[in-house]
């Protein structure tokens, strides 16, 4: 049976941010993960400290946490590949190593950006590969690894990384302590086979993610078959946690049931 994180970032959003894990909590979840959580790349130590109380109040793990992505709800999605903002990531970086130390969070996602216009995409590749060497070399110690995501073509500008091949290149180039997030929501949508995907890889990639498709709703909610992905899953090898990364159809508790699901196939 997977173990499931919820991602509060979309799942208990009736509530602030920091009110949402105790709800996850009382929902049966022991383990949150989450976009970056702060509106800028450095936030103070007093951020930082109401961020992890706010964890350890609820009774709940952090599990992963995204980098620093730029104005996400302007549309960017993601800084790594962007040269003229090395010097933001490397404030970023220092944030992320006290949150990871404080909670002990060993998931970061890294958003690779997009490709910036007058800029070559190999200079942009190289800017990644560079700082996705530094972030891995930043909180590597302390037992973190960094992922890199495909996301939906046409939701996200000109997102360059698409495919499981063009993460596993990129995880590839940036060296070790650096893999593959399997998102199957952002898969599906450009052409995977979800479930043959995960079981010839599953082993391989570094944290899984679900939301149904179209929508990105609760999987039950769209066409990805769900009950053969986890069984898929399963079979694989992966050991990691599966994040809840959607968009509930209605109040986040009245959309669980697929999770009652899940354990039921499973003896739970």
């Amino acid at each position: 049976m997977p173990r499931f994180t919820a991602n509060v970032s979309l799942l208990f959003s009736e509530v602030p941010l920091v009110q949402r894990f105790a709800l996850a909590r009382a929902a049966g979840f022991e383990a949150v993960e989450c976009w970056w959580p702060f509106p800028t790349a450095d936030p103070d130590a007093a951020q930082i400290g109401a961020f992890v109380d706010a964890l350890d109040a609820a009774g709940v793990r952090l599990t992963g946490i995204n980098l620093f992505a730029g104005d996400m709800p302007a549309g960017e999605r993601g800084i790594v590949s962007h040269p003229d903002r090395a010097d933001e990531l490397r404030r970023n970086l220092a944030a992320v190593r006290t949150v990871v130390e404080a909670t002990g969070c060993d998931r970061v996602n890294a958003l690779y950006g997009q490709r910036l216009a007058g800029l070559s995409s190999a200079v942009q590749d190289e800017a990644a590969t560079g700082n996705l060497r530094l972030a891995a070399d930043t909180l590597g110690d302390a037992g973190v690894t960094v992922l890199v995501e495909p996301l939906t073509r046409g939701e996200n500008g000109d997102y360059p990384v698409r495919t499981l091949g063009d993460a596993f290149a990129v995880a590839d180039r940036a060296g070790d302590g650096v893999a593959v997030l399997f998102d199957a929501y952002h898969l599906h949508n450009n052409g995977s086979d979800v479930v043959t995907d995960i079981a010839d890889h599953g082993a391989a990639v570094g944290h899984v993610q679900v939301a149904d498709s179209p929508g990105r709703g609760e999987p039950g909610s769209g066409t990805i078959d769900y009950p053969a992905f986890f069984r898929a899953l399963d079979a694989s090898g992966y050991a990691g946690w599966v994040g809840c990364e959607y968009r509930p159809t209605g109040p986040t508790a009245d959309t669980l049931g697929w999770l009652r699901d899940a354990a039921a196939a499973h003896g739970g």
